[in-house]
């Protein structure tokens, strides 16, 4: 018999496609595909213990709130956020805190809990709570995180026997690189090609 999850999964994939092809697009209806699908993945990862995965679900629930209200009203005059990128220094600082984060929260989790692969599923959590902040902010960089997450991700899916989900991973490899050529082509038709973001969230 098919787990109970297995409909909901095939949903929460669909929603989760539509959120990147949209945000490829810099649409900002890609945070409401974003809301509703990991709504779903929050009861998805709390059933096969993934509990990182489904905390930080919760997260991208509240993101999908804050991403739309930056895509729609963020910015100097609040007519939405223009694509920006980040410095060589606030890379190190952000993938410096995510080290920090992982190895903390994989140790708890490998020393309290059942968790399933802690430290991998703390990297990704951790890596994606920075990354869904870029993406809400228009960080073109966001995506080259994403590639690396996504690839980890995969086999921490295939474990668990969420294949779909596995599936769509790579799928959201694949979309990553195009995603970043779309916003490279549109970050350097603003006239802001050598122009670092001012800050770290801004």
């Amino acid at each position: 018999m098919l787990p109970d999850w297995l409909t909901f999964e095939t949903l929460a994939v669909v929603l989760s496609v539509a959120y990147l092809l949209l945000a490829m697009r810099e649409n900002s209806l890609c945070w409401y595909c974003a809301f509703f699908s990991t709504a779903i993945y929050v009861w998805i990862f709390g059933d096969v213990s993934l509990y990182m995965e489904s905390a930080l679900n919760i997260y991208y629930m509240a993101m999908a709130v804050y991403g739309w209200y930056q895509w729609q009203r963020g910015g100097d005059q609040q007519a939405g956020l223009s694509i920006s990128r980040w410095s060589r220094r606030q890379h190190i600082l952000a993938l410096s805190a995510i080290a920090m984060a992982t190895a903390v929260s994989g140790y708890l989790l490998d020393s309290r809990t059942d968790a399933r692969l802690p430290y991998l599923d703390s990297f990704t959590t951790w890596a994606s709570v920075l990354t869904t902040l870029m993406v809400a902010r228009k960080i073109i960089d966001n995506w080259l995180y994403w590639i690396v997450i996504d690839g980890a991700s995969i086999y921490l899916y295939l474990d668990r026997g969420l294949y779909q989900t596995a599936a769509l991973f790579a799928l959201y490899i694949v979309l990553a690189v195009i995603g970043y050529r779309l916003w490279l082509q549109h970050y350097r038709q603003q006239g802001f090609s050598t122009k670092p973001a001012e800050g770290i969230t801004s």
